[in-house]
């Protein structure tokens, strides 16, 4: 048994996401899967941009909207993550999206999130998916995470 936490316990979360944009710490390994990167980050907000490429298609050969959903996701996610404080760890409770139209194959995007409440024991991140080049919107979210102490 440790007594000690892990290093990434004792950053808040702001500082977690900033040293893994950084290169200082390793990303998830979700992000290289999908083709996914966090690009800006803020307490409260953040930004990830992605493409999809030819492993995330359906067998219609379109996007899979599992796509979207890992995006939104991991967005608002880390949206949550930005307001953690040291010690602090959340896990998704659910997530909801709205597609709105396709993604064309090798269309760059990105998903913005923000926080809409952080509190003690939950909170709520809504997010969305855009063209970088022409602004579309792609599909839209929302989540409700649980925050919890990282201390056993």
């Amino acid at each position: 048994m440790h007594d000690t936490q892990p290093d990434h316990l004792n950053r808040s979360g702001l500082d977690l996401l900033l040293a893994m944009k950084a290169g200082d710490l390793p990303g998830p390994t979700m992000a290289y899967t999908a083709n996914i990167r966090l690009t800006e980050a803020v307490r409260g907000a953040v930004v990830f941009q992605g493409t999809p490429g030819d492993n995330v298609l359906n067998p219609r050969g379109a996007v899979h909207g599992g796509w979207y959903g890992t995006l939104l996701d991991s967005a608002m996610g880390c949206a949550v993550q930005s307001v953690l404080e040291a010690g602090q760890v959340y896990t998704t409770l659910e997530y909801k999206i709205n597609l709105t139209r396709a993604i064309p194959l090798g269309t760059e995007v990105e998903a913005r999130a923000q926080v809409q409440h952080g509190g003690r024991s939950t909170a709520v991140a809504i997010g969305e998916i855009r063209g970088v080049e022409d602004g579309r919107l792609y599909a839209t979210g929302s989540t409700t995470c649980i925050v919890m102490s990282a201390k056993t």
